[in-house]
């Protein structure tokens, strides 16, 4: 009898102990970075590397933030969570009138996710009985053009709906997390949030996404560093420089082309479309001198590399850059001190895991 209610007490301690886990991928721009901004197409693929969260009961009465990547922990009243949305939701407005810069929206990692949880909370009309802890690890680089911020959030958002027993409304959550993106990035695209949502490869324009297949061409990634600048001052100053040039509509045919490309599985036509994405982006000043020398290198041996992501207006790394060659370029990659390795596409996007 004993043994038999052992058995029942454990199992209600499990239905009683909620813990819910999401995963949501990263992502590479294969063409289109920065001119989407100015309603220019874009190739976007989601990657096998991802943002896992969990979130558990917590005893406590606090909403805590783990995140062991970079040892940061930090506990929360609600009421410090509303009073500091508000204050974060002033910073952005004063961001967009022009009397503070993108980087002093948010103070902290941990910022992003604090506003993350407080604007689903408050947009779901839903209530705590407990404390929670929400804990995220990532093995996207942060600040490369992969997406991190994004996939992170959205990571988030989905575990705590599934935590609440919210109907998972896929539109909801973009645009929570497209609200989270706006204190990081300023005026974000889109794209990040959808690609790591929806999963696969899409092309969009004017705030419109159609599917395309996954490319089956060989790729790496190659890691050069995070930039020195974020996502939002690059974008920031390219505008400033390039808004009303004609040099966008070389970007569109450039990725129209792309998207042929893809469709088609075309390496050939694919290679030869990345050198010409690659000196766009190095005319409106996105690549360091560093990642210029090495996708020198990469192209004299046969192949084709380009960043996805925002790039960096100062410094020497530049986040993320793509590869398509016939070898993985270690020995290049080492010369330079960069990482790199295959990465594939990733069709399903943000779920329960």
């Amino acid at each position: 009898m004993g043994a038999v209610q052992g058995v029942v007490s454990l199992c209600a301690r499990w239905l009683n102990d909620k813990s819910m886990k999401a995963i949501a991928p990263g992502k590479l721009i294969l063409s289109g970075e920065h001119s989407v901004v100015y309603g220019k197409p874009s190739v976007a693929m989601a990657i096998d590397r991802s943002v896992t969260a969990t979130v558990e009961d917590s005893d406590d009465g606090q909403i805590s933030f783990e995140l062991p990547d970079i040892n940061e922990r930090d506990s929360f009243t609600l009421l410090a969570l509303q009073d500091f949305k508000r204050r974060t939701a002033n910073n952005y407005r004063l961001f967009l009138d022009g009397k503070l810069g993108i980087r002093d929206v948010l103070h902290k990692p941990v910022d992003l996710f604090k506003f993350g949880f407080i604007t689903l909370l408050d947009g779901m009309h839903r209530k705590l009985d407990s404390g929670i802890v929400i804990k995220l690890k990532s093995n996207l680089p942060v600040g490369s053009g992969m997406g991190s911020s994004a996939a992170a959030v959205l990571s988030e958002l989905r575990a705590l709906g599934h935590y609440l027993r919210v109907d998972f409304k896929p539109e909801w959550v973009y645009e929570f997390s497209m609200e989270a993106e706006k204190l990081q990035h300023g005026h974000p695209s889109g794209v990040d949030s959808y690609i790591s949502l929806y999963g696969g490869c899409a092309a969009f324009e004017n705030g419109e996404a159609h599917a395309v297949p996954l490319p089956r061409m060989q790729m790496y990634l190659v890691e050069t560093g995070a930039p020195d600048a974020t996502t939002g001052e690059c974008v920031v100053q390219v505008k400033e420089q390039f808004e009303n040039d004609r040099i966008w509509n070389d970007f569109e045919d450039v990725t129209r082309e792309v998207e042929s490309a893809v469709r088609q599985n075309n390496d050939a036509l694919m290679r030869s479309l990345l050198r010409e994405n690659h000196r766009l982006l190095c005319r409106i000043g996105v690549v360091p001198q560093k990642v210029q020398r090495f996708v020198q290198d990469v192209e004299a041996a046969g192949g084709a590399a380009k960043i996805c992501g925002a790039g960096s207006v100062r410094g020497e790394n530049g986040g993320a850059v793509l590869v398509l060659a016939d070898f993985m370029p270690r020995t290049l990659a080492e010369k330079y001190a960069y990482t790199v390795s295959p990465v594939r596409g990733d069709p399903l996007g943000t779920r329960i895991v």
